[in-house]
């Protein structure tokens, strides 16, 4: 904590010791890891230094708790904090249930939120459906029914709904650099475009919106596009 409030004021360092003490009391019941709790920290004083106050793992409605809620003037932004943690019950579909995982976050999330992120660190490149990364209006029907199959294979208590995946927005990818303490916004249609030029996303979103059972990614899944033209 003193690495990570060593430039603050003594008014905004106060606000990020309130917060590492409600995570402190969370750890003790086993509800947050510290991986996950110290990204949050890092995230919670990049927005408090940008004005915002933040409250951390805010309960939304009865089912969804989310790890940042913060609240400048009548707006709020609501962060969710990915580290790319595997369950060993999907050791075998592990791209294809991130993927998922992602788009549910997106979808459910952003419709309680003014403005919704995701918070990742520097080395765990997301890999979401390309449709959730451009505004609404720019999404086909076709991404939409995608986006919902997905979803359903994994997320059915309750389903995401048409109109949350029609209204879904991700406005903002914040990379959380814990090393330096440091957070660096990244807009979604130019870390998606990062991410297919380096061809580090799920093949999944190039195969037509029909998913019957999860598919276990190969090396020939990555072959670079321009190889693939003619």
């Amino acid at each position: 904590m003193l690495r990570l409030t060593a430039d603050m004021r003594e008014e905004d360092r106060k606000k990020l010791f309130r917060l590492r003490d409600w995570l402190l009391d969370l750890q003790k019941e086993n509800v947050v890891k510290i991986n996950h709790s110290v990204m949050e920290l890092v995230c919670a004083k990049y927005l408090v230094l940008k004005g915002y106050d933040v409250e951390l793992e805010q309960h939304l409605n009865d089912f969804l708790t989310c790890d940042l809620f913060s609240t400048k003037g009548y707006g709020n932004l609501i962060v969710e904090v990915e580290t790319g943690f595997i369950p060993p019950d999907h050791a075998l579909d592990p791209l294809t249930y991130l993927s998922a995982r992602l788009a549910s976050k997106i979808v459910r999330y952003s419709s309680f939120a003014g403005k919704f992120a995701l918070g990742v660190p520097p080395h765990y490149v997301l890999s979401f459906p390309k449709a959730l990364a451009k505004p609404p209006r720019k999404r086909t029907a076709e991404e939409m029914d995608y986006v919902k199959k997905l979803c359903d294979m994994y997320y059915q208590n309750p389903p995401v709904t048409e109109e949350e995946i029609l209204n879904a927005r991700l406005h903002e990818i914040y990379l959380i650099d814990v090393d330096r303490v440091k957070v660096l916004e990244i807009d979604p249609e130019a870390y998606m475009k990062r991410a297919l030029h380096k061809e580090f996303i799920s093949a999944f979103d190039a195969q037509k919106p029909h998913i019957e059972h999860p598919k276990e990614a190969t090396l020939f899944d990555y072959q670079f596009k321009s190889e693939t033209k003619p």
